[in-house]
């Protein structure tokens, strides 16, 4: 800042210059002796400080008397009995030679520093964060007011406006500069424009004439690369110009802030993310049951349905699709949801054992038979028995199993007394077994028992948007569980998730979230984390074929829905008859490997 040095008899001392006129007299501003009448005035035109005498005052410059001389920095002026020495840089009172600086006074800036990014990292709440942001940058420059300026969707918004008392500049955002905050923001340097009243490039700037700015000072907020941002600080007065020194402490601070905002930005969007998620698991959610596609509806239609009846119900699906959760949602809005909810794998129990877990057995019925024990129906009796891949199930007890759901009974092994039992069957299966009947794998009259209802599981890959919902609500269980530093996911990764073809579905998903979450190196998972390699995505396939394997998979859809019924099929996709039984055909012999010969008078599909 611009000062005067007084010597005077009575000692020294240093004046700034922070009028845009200061008196030297008897009765001025610097008050000194033996004027003999009239004073001294040091006035600030704009670009230079200028001394001039008035009323027969005595005034020497570099002991050149004058009436009017313009100072430079280090002139020296004999006014009365004082001597003024003009520094355009702040100055000190010639004194006795300072001592070094101790280390803790070299050591001032970084903790002023560290203060700031202290107090500023403890704040919560983003809004708040920009306001003591920008006051501390404000306190720190010197500023009479400033703005902290965002960039949303490219386009410079001002997020705070404030003065050097802290206080709210209302209506000052309408009146921002647009040249300077401009050129910072396309050049991404800081600029300092001492002399903005004067300045060819920016004295026309809004900023400079709305909001009467005599000095101005720019830095731009970038971290990781990104610009996000600017603040913007400027001074009222003449006498109080920013100089170079400032703006390179300005920079440090925009340097610190800026990776401040950006930490408050991200938190924002994972916040928001997550209120996002939990909207969308609220309106996704069925139970417990995540998905919201239009497959996925119709399940939960039909459960709503179901659920109030006996009626049996089979589950169908490939493996990991959750079968399971559909049964056991089926019993928690049934009237037996207060009885109990009995599972059994089918196909993880070795045969000897398995007629002994579902019907029980007495003591000594087999070796090891040490004592009477009930089976799984007698522990379903007043609640659902879920049997789970029924399609593992050995011929010979199938009969057995049909046997108890027609009678309502059971026969311990080992005993030939029947007992009744009062339960639910549901089923569950990933293998098609219209085809394990053909093979005499599976009895049809036990299919038909099991089949009044049934419920098909899209797999994973067809269920569109729920993969990413389903993919967040794993990542934000696992990171709680396991206390990760993990945050969400890197973008390449949503796009890696929608295409990966989740052979092992739900189950598959869940467990490459859990193991990313505990081994990803970074605060976002990426498609590596996932195992997810250009060589795991499904491969593109010319259209012609595309549009075969769509073609296939509908008319075994629509037969699906008919029960089988191949004319009422050929009526609803608007075919010859023919057409349907030759699609069977071509099913039939691709599951034996035969290559059936082309037919002329094959009517293709719309």
């Amino acid at each position: 800042m611009p000062s005067l040095t007084v010597k005077s008899p009575s000692g020294s001392r240093v004046v700034p210059l922070v009028k845009p006129i200061t008196s030297v007299g008897a009765e001025g501003d610097i008050p000194v002796g033996a004027l003999g009448g009239g004073g001294i005035a040091i006035e600030y035109d704009g670009r230079a400080f200028v001394a001039s005498a008035f009323d027969g005052a005595s005034l020497s410059v570099n002991g050149k008397r004058k009436d009017r001389a313009v100072l430079a920095d280090g002139d020296t002026l004999a006014v009365g009995d004082s001597t003024l020495r003009f520094a355009a840089v702040d100055a000190a009172p010639e004194a006795e030679p300072a001592a070094p600086a101790s280390t803790s006074d070299a050591l001032e800036p970084v903790r002023r520093l560290s203060d700031f990014h202290k107090q500023l990292a403890e704040i919560g709440d983003p809004q708040r964060l920009l306001t003591v942001l920008l006051d501390r940058v404000i306190e720190v420059s010197h500023a009479d007011k400033g703005f902290l300026i965002l960039l949303e969707e490219g386009r410079p918004v001002v997020k705070a406006a404030r003065n050097m008392a802290e206080q709210t500049l209302e209506g000052a955002v309408e009146r921002m500069s647009d040249s300077i905050l401009q050129k910072v923001l396309r050049t991404k340097r800081a600029i300092i424009v001492s002399d903005a009243l004067h300045d060819p490039e920016f004295e026309a700037s809004e900023s400079v004439v709305n909001l009467k700015l005599s000095s101005v000072m720019c830095a731009p907020l970038s971290a990781f690369g990104t610009l996000l941002g600017a603040i913007y600080v400027g001074n009222d007065s003449v006498a109080n110009l920013f100089e170079q020194r400032t703006l390179e402490l300005l920079t440090v601070y925009s340097g610190v802030a800026a990776l401040l905002v950006k930490n408050a930005m991200l938190v924002r969007e994972l916040l928001g993310e997550n209120a996002d998620l939990k909207r969308r698991l609220e309106d996704g959610k069925y139970g417990d049951i995540i998905g919201a596609c239009d497959v996925m509806r119709e399940v939960y239609r039909k459960i709503d349905k179901i659920a109030q009846t006996d009626i049996s119900v089979l589950i169908t699906g490939e493996t990991g699709t959750g079968k399971e959760l559909i049964a056991r949602e089926l019993h928690r809005r049934s009237t037996r949801k207060s009885g109990p909810f009995i599972t059994i794998n089918c196909g993880a129990i070795p045969e000897n054992l398995l007629e002994s877990e579902l019907f029980g057995h007495v003591r000594g019925a087999f070796t090891g038979a040490v004592a009477t024990r009930n089976g799984r129906f007698q522990a379903a009796n007043g609640g659902t028995l879920f049997l789970d891949e029924i399609g593992e199930m050995p011929p010979q007890l199938q009969v057995k199993l049909l046997r108890a759901l027609q009678d309502k009974t059971v026969v311990k092994v080992g005993e030939t007394r029947t007992e009744t039992v009062d339960i639910r069957v549901l089923a569950a299966t990933n293998k098609v077994l219209e085809e394990e009947i053909k093979h005499n794998r599976f009895r049809e009259d036990l299919y038909y028992r099991l089949n009044v209802v049934k419920l098909h599981l899209p797999p994973l890959r067809e269920r569109g948007d729920d993969i990413v919902v389903l993919a967040k609500y794993f990542l934000s269980r696992y990171t709680k569980e396991f206390d990760s530093k993990v945050k969400g996911f890197a973008p390449g990764a949503l796009i890696a998730l929608r295409k990966y073809a989740w052979p092992g579905n739900i189950r598959q998903l869940e467990n490459r979230l859990k193991k990313a979450v505990v081994l990803a190196e970074t605060a976002l998972v990426t498609p590596e984390d996932l195992d997810i390699r250009p060589e795991n995505l499904e491969p593109i396939v010319p259209l012609a074929l595309a549009k075969e394997e769509f073609q296939k998979r509908y008319v075994s859809e629509i037969l699906e829905r008919n029960n089988g019924n191949r004319t009422k099929t050929a009526k609803d996709l608007g075919v010859d008859p023919r057409t349907i039984f030759r699609h069977l055909e071509r099913m039939e012999a691709e599951r034996e490997g035969r290559q059936l010969p082309p037919d002329a008078d094959e009517e293709a599909l719309p």
